[in-house]
C-alpha cells in the first residue's frame, strides 16, 4: 500500500484527496518514514513551506488538512529523485536549487490563482521537484566524482539524513599525466601539477616534489631513484638558473594528512645547452710589394748615444754656470752704484 501511495502522481494524488478518503490516506501518509529530502535539508525552504501553511489560515479546514498532506508527499517525491540521483548533494548545489525554488515559491504566492487551492499547491510543489531533478542530474554528471585520476574524498550532504559526509572518489589510475617540459640553460621552468577536483580535496594537503635525475623513463624508475626536492602547499614550483645536469624526471604527489596519495603528476625535464660561442677569426694583413725593403732599421750604437747625453748635460751645466756668474756680478755692480750715490750725498 505504501509503494502505490508513493506511485501515485500529483493529479491523480488531488482527485484521491476527497472527503471521504481522507482519513484513509491520511493513515497511509503517516507510515511514509520522515527522511528529509535534499531540498528540505535547507532551513530557508523549511521555513517557506511553514509560512505557506500559517498563510492559509483562512481556508477551510478540509483545505489545510489537503495542504500538509500535499507538502508532506511532496517530501516523498523529494526523496524519491534524489535517491535517483545517488542520494548525495554539494553545498553548493543545494544553494543552487534551494534558491531558484524559492524564487519560484515567491512568485507563485504573489500570483492571482487561477484553480482550487490544492491545485495550485501541487503544480508548485511539483516544479520544486523538477528544479531539484534538474540540479541533481547536472551535479552527479559533473560535479560528483570529477576526478579523472587519483583519488578524491569529497564533501557532500545525505539527503536522507541532511548531514554531511565523506564521499570517496576512487579512480582507475592515481597517475594524472606525464608532461614534457623544455627549458634552455641558464633559464628557468614552471611546474605546476594542480588538477581543478583539488579545491574539492577535504582537509590538509601537501605537495611534495621529488626529482630522478638523468633522463628515464617514468616506467623504468623506482622509489629510491627520486630526491627530495620540496615539500609545500603550493602546487607550482619554479626552478632558476638550470644546468644541463638539472634535466631528469620531476614527480609531483599530492597527499592528506594522513600521508595518502592523492595524485601523481610526472615532469619529464630538458634542458637545452648554451651554444658554445665561435671564436674570432684572425685579420690577415696585406702582403707587401716586392721592392720592399724587410731589412731592419740601424740604430746608432750605443757608446754614441752615452756620448751624446754626457756632451747635452756637460752643456747644460756650463750655461747654468755661466748664467749664475753673470746674475752675480750684475748685482755686485748694482750695490756698488748705490754705494757711491750714498758717498756723494
Amino acid at each position: 500500500m505504501e509503494k502505490a501511495v508513493r506511485a501515485l502522481s500529483f493529479p491523480l494524488f488531488v482527485r484521491l484527496l476527497s472527503v471521504p478518503s481522507l482519513l484513509c490516506l491520511l493513515s497511509l501518509l503517516c507510515c511514509v518514514p520522515a527522511g528529509r529530502p535534499c531540498l528540505q535539508c535547507d532551513r530557508r525552504v523549511r521555513l517557506l513551506h511553514e509560512d505557506y501553511l500559517l498563510a492559509a489560515a483562512s481556508a477551510t479546514i478540509e483545505d489545510q488538512i489537503e495542504l500538509k498532506k500535499i507538502l508532506d508527499y511532496a517530501y516523498v517525491t523529494y526523496t524519491t529523485t534524489s535517491n535517483q540521483y545517488s542520494g548525495v548533494i554539494d553545498p553548493t548545489t543545494l544553494y543552487r536549487a534551494s534558491t531558484e525554488y524559492q524564487s519560484e515559491f515567491d512568485r507563485f504566492q504573489g500570483s492571482q490563482l487561477t484553480g482550487p487551492l490544492t491545485f495550485e499547491a501541487i503544480q508548485i510543489l511539483e516544479k520544486g521537484r523538477k528544479i531539484l531533478e534538474k540540479h541533481l542530474q547536472t551535479f552527479v554528471q559533473k560535479g560528483l566524482c570529477p576526478n579523472k585520476c587519483g583519488l578524491l574524498y569529497q564533501r557532500v550532504m545525505n539527503c536522507l539524513s541532511c548531514q554531511y559526509m565523506l564521499h570517496t572518489c576512487p579512480s582507475t589510475t592515481q597517475d594524472c599525466g606525464e608532461y614534457p617540459v623544455e627549458a634552455a640553460e641558464g633559464g628557468q621552468a614552471v611546474l605546476d601539477c594542480f588538477l581543478p577536483w583539488h579545491s574539492l580535496v577535504v582537509g590538509r594537503t601537501d605537495y611534495h616534489y621529488t626529482w630522478a635525475p638523468g633522463t628515464q623513463r617514468t616506467a623504468n624508475l623506482t622509489e629510491g631513484d627520486f630526491r627530495v626536492l620540496v615539500v609545500t602547499e603550493d602546487s607550482s614550483v619554479v626552478l632558476n638558473q638550470l644546468h644541463v645536469d638539472e634535466e631528469g624526471t620531476y614527480r609531483c604527489l599530492l597527499t592528506d594528512g594522513k600521508g595518502t596519495v592523492l595524485s601523481r603528476t610526472h615532469f619529464l625535464l630538458t634542458v637545452t645547452p648554451s651554444p658554445v660561442p665561435t671564436p674570432r677569426s684572425l685579420l690577415t694583413l696585406p702582403s707587401l710589394p716586392p721592392s720592399y725593403d724587410a731589412s731592419p732599421i740601424s740604430h746608432p750604437p750605443t757608446d754614441l748615444l752615452l756620448v751624446i747625453i754626457i756632451m747635452v748635460t756637460a752643456l747644460s751645466l756650463t750655461a747654468s754656470l755661466a748664467l749664475a756668474i753673470a746674475f752675480g756680478l750684475m748685482t755686485l755692480r748694482q750695490q756698488r752704484e748705490e754705494e757711491e750715490r750714498e758717498g756723494k750725498r
